[in-house]
C-alpha cells in the first residue's frame, strides 16, 4: 500500500534497498506533541481510522503496568515529534479499553500497528529497542535529517574515543531494558574484554542461549578474550620496539587480533606466513584459521582472507 504525504502528494514509502530521501522531512516544520500524539479512546477511535486516509497513523497498543510497553511508547513520542508529522501516534491504553483492542487483533503488548488509508499496512509487536524502530520506520518513512545518534551508535562512538566506561554503561542498561535482545549482551561483553575482564565477559556469553552462544558474534568475542589472554600486554608490545623477527611479528598480529583489529592482524599474520611458515609449528597459518572461524564463514574479511591463504598455499 502506498503511504502518502498529504502536504507534498509524494510516496513515503521507502524500499528497503534505497538510501531514502530526506529532502522531504527535512523540510518539514518543528511540531509540538499535542500536534501529532493523540491519546486514544472510544470517542475518538474512528476520527483517528478516517484521519489515516490523509495521514499514515501509527497505533502504539500498550498497557502502562507493563515496563516494557511503557518504553517502547515513550520511544514512538520521541520518534512522532522527530519525524515531524510524517505520521500521527494513537496511543491505547490496552488495558483500559479491551474492547477496542480485540476489535484491532491485539493479544499482547506492545502491538504497534501503522495504519494507512484505513487499512492495517504493518505492525511491530514486542518489546523493541529504539534502533529496532527506527528501523522498521525506515521501511516506509525517510528518516529525519538530523537524527540524533541511538543509544548504540554513543557506545560505539565512546569505545572508538577510548572512553570505555561510558560505553559499559550504555550497554548494562540496554541489557536490563531488553534482556531478551542478545545482541546486546555480547556488545557488553565486548566492552567487559577492552576492560580487561575477560572471566566477566566469557560468563555474559556462557549465560547466552546456545543457538545465541554459538553464532558468529559471540564467537568473535570469545576469540578475543582468548587472544587477548595469549597476546602481550600493550606495553610489551612497545617494549618490542623495532624487533622484526618472526616473534615479534606474531606478538604484533596477536595483540591486534585481541584488539578487534581484525583486518591488520589478518594482513599481518599472512605476511608472517609468507616470510617464515615454519615459525612456531605454523602459528600465523593455524591463528588465521582461528580468526576465521570467530569472524564467521560469511564475514567479508574471513572471504576476502581465506582467498588470499589458497592462493599462498597452492
Amino acid at each position: 500500500m502506498s503511504i502518502i504525504d498529504p502536504r507534498t502528494g509524494n510516496p513515503l514509502t521507502v524500499e528497503p534497498a534505497s538510501t531514502g530521501d530526506t529532502q522531504a522531512s527535512a523540510e518539514r516544520p518543528a511540531v509540538t506533541a499535542e500536534e501529532v500524539i493523540i491519546e486514544l479512546n472510544a470517542g475518538n477511535i474512528q476520527q483517528v481510522l478516517e484521519a489515516s486516509m490523509q495521514v499514515p497513523v501509527l497505533m502504539c497498543c500498550y498497557s502502562p503496568a507493563d515496563d516494557s510497553s511503557s518504553k517502547l511508547a515513550t520511544i514512538l513520542e520521541k520518534l512522532a515529534i522527530e519525524y515531524a508529522g510524517a505520521f500521527l501516534l494513537g496511543k491505547l491504553d490496552a488495558q483500559a479499553n479491551p474492547e477496542i483492542s480485540a476489535q484491532l487483533g491485539v493479544r499482547s503488548v506492545p502491538d504497534v500497528k501503522l495504519i494507512s488509508q484505513g487499512g492495517l499496512v504493518d505492525s511491530l509487536q514486542g518489546s523493541q529497542p529504539e534502533k529496532e524502530v527506527r528501523a522498521w520506520l525506515s521501511r516506509y518513512f525517510p528518516a529525519p535529517a538530523e537524527a540524533p545518534p541511538s543509544p548504540e551508535e554513543e557506545a560505539e562512538a565512546a569505545l572508538q574515543e577510548g572512553d570505555v566506561a561510558t560505553a559499559r554503561d550504555i550497554y548494562q542498561n540496554l541489557v536490563t531494558q531488553y534482556p531478551e535482545h542478545y545482541a546486546y549482551q555480547v556488545a557488553f561483553a565486548r566492552v567487559l574484554v577492552a576492560e580487561k575482564r575477560g572471566d566477566e565477559a566469557r560468563s555474559v556469553l556462557d549465560n547466552l542461549p546456545p543457538e545465541e552462544r554459538d553464532a558468529p558474534a559471540a564467537r568473535g568475542v570469545r576469540a578475543s578474550i582468548e587472544f587477548s589472554e595469549r597476546a602481550l600486554s600493550a606495553e610489551d608490545i612497545a617494549a618490542l620496539g623495532e624487533r622484526d623477527d618472526s616473534e615479534a611479528q606474531f606478538q604484533r598480529a596477536l595483540r591486534q587480533v585481541a584488539d578487534g583489529q581484525y583486518d591488520a592482524g589478518l594482513e599481518a599474520l599472512l605476511t608472517l606466513m609468507k616470510r617464515d611458515r615454519a615459525y612456531n609449528d605454523d602459528a600465523a597459518r593455524k591463528t588465521l584459521l582461528q580468526v576465521f572461524d570467530a569472524l564467521g564463514a560469511d564475514h567479508p574479511l574471513t572471504v576476502a582472507y581465506r582467498r588470499k591463504l589458497f592462493a599462498l598455499l597452492y
